[in-house]
Parts: C-alpha cells; sequence; structure tokens
C-alpha cells in the first residue's frame, strides 16, 4: 500500500479527499457501533452495580444521620446530622474493633501473601506429586465459612478439642481456653484466618508465575543466577502486579471481615474479638440502632477507601523511585 499524495489532505474537495472524508466516516460509524455494542452488554452489569452497590453507599450515608430504629419509614425518624459519627468517635469499643482490623490487615499482608507466595513456587515445580499438593493446599479455600467455623470451634474447644489434646500431651491438667481467653482469642482466629484464604493468594501468585517466560530463567541460568537470585531479580519484580492486588484484596477484605469471626465468637469474650463488621451488625440488628449502624458502615467505607489511597500512593512512588 503507497502512501497518499499530499494534495489529498489540503484539498478535501479533491477526489482523493473525498475517498479520505469517507473512510473517516466510516470508521466513526463503526467505532459508534461497537461502542454501542459494548455499552449495551455492560448496562445489565453497570445496572446492578449502581444500584445495589453506588445507592447502597449515598444510602447508608443518609441513613447515618437519622435517630433511625429500622422500622417504619426513615423520614419519620430523627435527623440528628453528624450526632451518630460525634457518638462513634467517642466509643472505645469501636476503636478497639478498629485496632482488630487493622491487626488483621497487618496478618493478612505479612503472613497471608509470604505463605501464598511460597505455596505458589512448590506447587510451581514439576516435581513428582506437586499435583496433588495443588488439590490439599486449595481444599480450605472450599470449604463453606459455615463449615470452617464449626470445624474449627471443636477443634479449640477447651476440653475435647484435638489442640487441647495435643497441648495435654506436652503439658498435662492445663486445659487452655483458645477462643474464651481474652489473651488467645485473636490469635486463634487469624490463625484460622491465614488456614482459610491464603489458598486464595497461592493461586492468585500461581497464575502471575504463567505469565513469566521459560527463557528468562534458562537465561539466567546460564549467566550463573541461583534460585534465590532468580526469584529475587526476577520473579518478584514480574509479579509485581499481581502482588498489588492480591494486596488489595487482601486490605478490602480484612477491613470488611465479619463471617468466620461471627461464627466462631460473635466478637467474644468481652468484645476482645470485635471487629468492625460485628459491631456494626450488633448496633444494627440487636440493639435496633439502624442510624448509629450506618454510621459506622459508613466509617468502614472512608477508612477502607483512605488506606487504599495511602497503599497505591506508597506502591507508585517506590515504582517511580526504581524507575
Amino acid at each position: 500500500m503507497g502512501y497518499k499524495p499530499i494534495s489529498q489532505f489540503f484539498f478535501p474537495n479533491s477526489a482523493g479527499g473525498r475517498v479520505i472524508a469517507m473512510e473517516m466516516t466510516q470508521k466513526r460509524k463503526q467505532w459508534v457501533k461497537n461502542g454501542f455494542t459494548i455499552f449495551m452488554f455492560l448496562l445489565p452489569a453497570l445496572a446492578i452495580y449502581f444500584t445495589y452497590i453506588v445507592a447502597g453507599i449515598f444510602r447508608t450515608f443518609y441513613y447515618s444521620g437519622f435517630n433511625w430504629t429500622g422500622f417504619g419509614p426513615v423520614s419519620q425518624a430523627t435527623f440528628v446530622g453528624l450526632e451518630n459519627f460525634s457518638r462513634l468517635i467517642r466509643d472505645a469499643a469501636f476503636w478497639h474493633a478498629v485496632r482488630n482490623n487493622f491487626l488483621l490487615v497487618f496478618v493478612s499482608l505479612v503472613f497471608q501473601l509470604s505463605l501464598g507466595m511460597v505455596l505458589a513456587l512448590i506447587i510451581n515445580t514439576s516435581y513428582k506429586g506437586v499435583k496433588y499438593l495443588r488439590t490439599i493446599y486449595f481444599m480450605p479455600l472450599l470449604l463453606s465459612t459455615a463449615a470452617t467455623g464449626t470445624i474449627w470451634q471443636l477443634m479449640l474447644s477447651p476440653h475435647t478439642g484435638l489442640f487441647d489434646w495435643l497441648l495435654n500431651i506436652i503439658s498435662p491438667n492445663v486445659p487452655l481456653s483458645w477462643l474464651g481467653s481474652e489473651q488467645m482469642v485473636m490469635f486463634s482466629l487469624l490463625f484460622v484466618i491465614c488456614w482459610q484464604f491464603t489458598p486464595q493468594y497461592m493461586i492468585l501468585i500461581r497464575a502471575g508465575m504463567t505469565g513469566i517466560p521459560d527463557e528468562i530463567y534458562e537465561a539466567a541460568t546460564i549467566d550463573g543466577a541461583n534460585r534465590f537470585q532468580q526469584f529475587w531479580s526476577m520473579t518478584l519484580p514480574m509479579l509485581s502486579g499481581t502482588l498489588k492486588t492480591s494486596a488489595v484484596l487482601s486490605i478490602v477484605g480484612s477491613l470488611k471481615f465479619f463471617d468466620l469471626i461471627w461464627i466462631m465468637t460473635m466478637g467474644g469474650p468481652n468484645g476482645y474479638s470485635e471487629l468492625m463488621a460485628t459491631y456494626m451488625y450488633k448496633r444494627a440488628f440487636q440493639q435496633d440502632r439502624m442510624g448509629y449502624a450506618s454510621a459506622v458502615a459508613s466509617f468502614m467505607i472512608i477508612i477502607a477507601f483512605i488506606t487504599i489511597m495511602i497503599f497505591r500512593y506508597v506502591t507508585r512512588n517506590k515504582e517511580e523511585a526504581r524507575s
């Protein structure tokens, strides 16, 4: 295909200019047609997202301004403005729940991602029996939260549980209340959470490893790089996008975590395992303080948003410093 004469661009009324104009018009029509088709395919998902997620967030902030019990229309409730937020800021029990949430964030980032990386490296090898390990490592994630919570409740029982039986072998007649002790409850729950969700990050990191060409490792081996050098200088940098996505999922999931804690301890004993979500649930459905619970939910959204923005800012600055 040869170059078009430059006169065609400066003389649109010429034959060449008219051809170019027709081609541009056809491309524009095709682009509009394709864009409309894409929009129509996205429309059902967008409608559901805006109806149940975006609208729900705005309604949560709206409800937080009322002293509403959840019964009857909110329009009949007393408008209190920012009073629910003012009470929330002075609520020591809520800040204890926030501390537990950030402890969960820290444990998830440090232990779940690290263990997920180790397991991904193991199952990414071609050794005999690795395919069985993949199934075994992934099994905790396949269990429902209700089943996981019930199983671990039985295993952590202070008199009949497996862990207490193992402890009795080492130190007889010293029963330990794993879920009933204020000092032990969070450590026990964090262990169970890591056990259940580490396979999720193992799969994500393993999927990221499949996109790294084998030729890179072969060239590094020829150049004399050992396994650790290959991992540190090649695998880890090339997995930065996957690790960043996994970290965001870990942070958001930890800040809104609810179900396993509720099944195993309901935030007890004495609120020592309380999270923001369990605290909100109790205020909304046990104490009928729906307006105050909406303030808690609004604060959760704000905390999650600020945390993710800080994380993105820090990671972006580190990438710019490296480049």
